[in-house]
């Protein structure tokens, strides 16, 4: 279980030997006030730091941070070795405070100087160690007494952190041993008994710490793997602030934590009231703040630094104004407690007053160019400082788009109705205990499987499917989808695949969409071997259920294989409509070519009677051409475009229209019947009344 992971239990085992009591030889200035110091005055000399200070020091600092951002369930056991172990707090909840460990540090007291090294050994913290991890936490007896029946599954994993000065990798090697061997004997106890737990997995994460300047005795090593039971890992520091460093980066790793530095934060300096300075401040939080940022890649937007030659990484955000208040509701979808990396700096301070005083402050990512992303939000809740996580995607509280309108506005022909269709077969609902299934199945399963098979071929989009637009394939869909078939499904399926073949052999049009496509579309043939192309693509997902469904495929199968006489049919149909197609769009091409032809040969005969009138005109021995009378029938009168010459674009563009509509409709009966253009109306009147209807439209007995 993942609550009683090797987080759960961390014991620190620091070296209270007297070679503790070296100075680490990192010096720390004490005489702040140089400037304003008077003259006569000696300076204070700088002061170093023990080895036992820094390791204290660095000790409580991991520990402030995982209370910090884990107040419950992760667990620390602070263990003193000198001559014997000194155990200063237990795994229970009350004992998990940094004021409670000071106050028994305090008590402890630094190394003792002339206390003879010989007996004293960090051994006896390593061994009291193993010994804790044995012991059972609140957290675990509650698990183990809820799951009395699966206690086993309650795990037993911890973590040994000893802070020492090793002699040489030679030392470390003995130190790991003798934990293996320890771990092995209270193992052994821990079966006989119910107040103990055996150790299933335990990390050693051994520190050695060496002063400033000196030759470092002992080399780092990764995590290794000495047994199933123990790994183990070395880390040689420096004391000061390289080890505060290490640690800071170990309790990351340690507890699945992340560092964001809040950037721009305004404050007021104190010698100058007016005026104000941007600083900065990294809080530790748990990695998942940071989860939007890794999913979607932008960690280099979000302003991705590394510190401390590259052992530490952190995730720059800004300081965002105007600051609003906490009564304001945002779209949240995370919260996670904050620990500021260096609590007791003034930047630090001022941020954790401001916040704890009600203020929320909102922060965006820094961004070159575009507009501003606010991704988080500090605020504080009951006295704790939260890191939130806001949604800077489409919020799930705002009105869905609706699914007419598409995905990004790209499908739009979903099956919506089909889908409705689908959620209706497919409704779950409580079954009784006295109903049994012949086959064994629990209703769930059965639920699972029918859906599976339902979904095995199931177009979502209109545009992407040809059978399930067709009314003559629905009685086929819907057997073929089912568990077993009866000798009635069989033949329903096989009329259905016979109706198509008639359909084909009708060349019956088909629901092909043309979207995306331009022309008609494909051809009839085409049509038709897309259509059996998928319908034999959804009997194949289902011809292995039973000899019944094999037997629909077969059907299929052999109706699409044509006798020849069939193909040539085929072929003759289809060329027939390849000449049809092309008559058709040679149609009106033709139309305007004849028009075009005629106005030039009418242009032509016309300045060819232009010039034989004007040679008639100049001739003296030449009569004068007679009065041409106008001719009064209809039929012999010219069009206007053929007495004038060269007809115009409208007038050719009217005539293509003109013979395009004439044949896409049924001529007017009227005009069909007329005589001279002119057609009777109220004919029957001459049969009821015996009336004889003249051409003017007069009626006499």
């Amino acid at each position: 279980m993942k609550m009683f992971s090797v987080s759960h239990k961390t014991v620190f085992v620091v070296d209270h030997c007297p070679y503790m009591a070296e100075s680490s030889r990192q010096q720390v200035e004490c005489d702040v006030l140089t400037k304003s110091r008077g003259q006569g005055v000696i300076p204070l000399a700088p002061v170093s730091k023990s080895l036992w200070t820094c390791a204290v020091e660095c000790s409580m600092e991991y520990c402030r941070i995982l209370y910090d951002v884990y107040p419950l369930h992760k667990l620390i056991n602070y263990i003193v070795s000198d001559s014997e172990f000194h155990i200063l707090n237990s795994w229970r909840q009350e004992d998990q405070s940094t004021h409670e460990l000071m106050s028994a540090l305090a008590a402890v007291g630094p190394p003792n100087p002339r206390e003879d090294p010989e007996c004293c050994s960090i051994l006896h913290g390593l061994v009291a160690a193993v010994e804790s991890l044995c012991k059972i936490t609140e957290l675990q007896h509650e698990r183990r007494t809820t799951l009395m029946d699966t206690a086993e599954r309650v795990a037993n994993r911890g973590r040994i952190i000893c802070l020492t000065n090793a002699k040489s990798d030679t030392h470390v090697r003995m130190l790991e041993d003798c934990i293996q061997e320890t771990i092995l004997e209270q193992n052994k106890l821990a079966a006989g008994s119910d107040r103990l737990m055996a150790i299933q997995q335990c990390d050693l994460v051994l520190i050695h710490i060496h002063p400033q300047g000196d030759d470092a005795l002992v080399s780092d090593r990764p995590k290794k793997e000495i047994s199933p039971l123990l790994t183990s890992e070395v880390h040689s520091v420096r004391a000061g602030r390289h080890l505060a460093t290490k640690l800071n980066i170990l309790v990351q790793q340690h507890f699945d934590l992340a560092s964001t530095t809040i950037t721009n934060i305004p404050m007021k300096e104190e010698q100058h009231a007016n005026t104000s300075a941007n600083y900065d401040v990294e809080l530790l939080h748990h990695r998942d703040a940071h989860l939007e940022f890794f999913k979607s890649g932008d960690l280099h937007m979000a302003g991705t630094s590394t510190r401390e030659n590259g052992l530490k990484e952190t995730i720059t955000l800004k300081w965002c104004t105007p600051r609003t208040n906490s009564i304001e509701l945002h779209y949240c979808t995370g919260a996670y407690r904050i620990s500021p990396t260096d609590v007791n700096s003034r930047p630090s301070s001022c941020l954790t007053n401001f916040l704890l005083n009600g203020r929320s402050v909102l922060l965006e990512q820094p961004r070159k160019s575009g507009s501003k992303v606010i991704s988080h939000m500090l605020s504080s809740h009951g006295g704790e400082i939260f890191l939130h996580v806001l949604n800077s995607n489409r919020s799930t509280l705002e009105d869905p788009p609706s699914i007419s309108e598409g995905c990004g506005g790209r499908v739009t022909d979903y099956r919506i109705t089909d889908f409705g269709e689908f959620m209706r077969e497919n409704r779950l609902m409580p079954v009784s205990e006295s109903s049994h299934d012949p086959s064994g199945k629990l209703p769930v399963e059965r639920a699972k499987g029918q859906l599976e098979r339902h979904t095995r071929y199931w177009p979502m989009i209109i545009s992407q499917t040809t059978i399930f637009n067709m009314q003559a394939v629905v009685p086929l869909a819907n057997l073929i989808v089912k568990e077993t078939l009866s000798e009635e499904d069989v033949l329903t399926c096989q009329k259905t695949v016979y109706n198509l073949v008639d359909m084909e052999r009708k060349n019956d049009p088909l629901p092909i969409s043309t979207v995306g496509s331009r022309g008609k579309g494909p051809k009839r043939d085409e049509q038709y071997r897309i259509m059996w192309n998928e319908l034999e693509t959804l009997v194949k997902t289902h011809a292995g259920a039973t000899d019944r469904h094999q037997r629909v495929l077969d059907c299929i199968i052999a109706c699409r294989s044509k006798p020849p006489e069939e193909e040539e049919r085929k072929k003759r149909g289809r060329k027939r409509e390849e000449r049809e197609d092309k008559t058709e769009k040679n149609g009106s091409k033709d139309t305007d070519d004849k028009s075009w032809q005629e106005s030039e040969r009418l242009k032509g005969l016309l300045d060819k009677e232009e010039q034989e009138s004007e040679v008639i005109k100049d001739s003296p021995d030449s009569p004068e051409p007679l009065n041409k009378k106008p001719r009064l029938c209809t039929e012999e009168v010219q069009p206007p475009e053929r007495a004038k010459g060269p007809v115009s674009l409208l007038t050719m563009w009217s005539n293509r229209i003109t013979v395009a509509n004439s044949r896409k409709h049924q001529e007017f009966v009227g005009r069909v019947s007329s005589v001279n253009n002119k057609f009777e109306l109220y004919q029957q009147l001459k049969d009821e009344n015996g009336m004889d209807v003249h051409e003017n439209g007069k009626a006499s007995r």
